[in-house]
């Protein structure tokens, strides 16, 4: 396994980790070459929980950039400092980051996984909520406001703010949500209606220059044994 780029996501990297939070990692990978052309081809994730990291190989990375993943794409936008490994083919794949971009994809994948959040938000009774599962439903809601945000600044500047400019404020709005659920319904409603208006990223991604750093990750690693070796 060569290890390309890694850094530290999640609630550090968006300023909302307390105390206990947990340390969050991302990384990709790519396989030797030569494993790619055998019977068996090596696993495309690794995931550990002490640390909590999960690991692609590059081209499901890819695969999940291109189609709009919230999660994997936090990988590339990192502010310098969370980054943890860092080498030329790595920086290559930052410096693509718009490719991975379209209007179709960051629309279905964030606004999805947003919506997502909110249905975990409403399946609990809400009528006298336990800490914990007050704890639970604010989560989601903090996911819902920020998967919605991101989604409009992508949508109008084609770039991804991983670290939140206010913390507090997400905190509030999603304690706001827990108390009054129609909160999250006109969030997304917004959201929505920002997506349906101008915006500046392209109807498809850049498929050709994502595939090209793929073959040289693919050329970079490929040892040539002898024949007969």
């Amino acid at each position: 396994m060569h290890l390309l780029l890694s850094g530290i996501v999640g609630s550090t990297a968006y300023g909302l980790a307390h105390a206990g939070s947990d340390v969050d990692r991302l990384g990709l990978f790519a396989a030797p070459t030569e494993d790619l052309h055998g019977l068996h081809r090596p696993a495309e994730s690794q995931v550990s929980t002490r640390p909590d990291r999960t690991l692609h190989e590059a081209a499901k990375w890819c695969r999940l950039a291109l189609s709009g993943n919230p999660t994997v794409m936090e990988l590339v936008w990192l502010p310098g400092e969370l980054y943890e490994v860092r080498t030329p083919l790595g920086d290559e794949l930052i410096g693509l980051r718009g490719a991975l971009l379209s209007a179709h994809a960051v629309r279905n994948a964030y606004l999805g996984y947003a919506t997502q959040q909110f249905r975990k938000l409403r399946s609990r009774d809400h009528g006298v909520l336990s800490d914990e599962t007050r704890r639970r439903s604010a989560k989601h809601a903090r996911h819902l406001v920020r998967l919605t945000e991101q989604a409009v600044e992508l949508h109008r500047t084609g770039r991804l703010t991983i670290r939140l400019a206010d913390p507090e404020r997400v905190r509030e709005l999603g304690e706001r949500v827990v108390d009054d659920p129609s909160a999250g319904e006109r969030i997304i409603a917004r959201a929505q209606a920002a997506l349906d208006g101008p915006g500046v990223l392209p109807q498809s991604p850049d498929e050709a220059s994502v595939e090209a750093w793929l073959r040289r990750v693919r050329a970079f690693h490929y040892t040539r044994e002898p024949i007969g070796a």
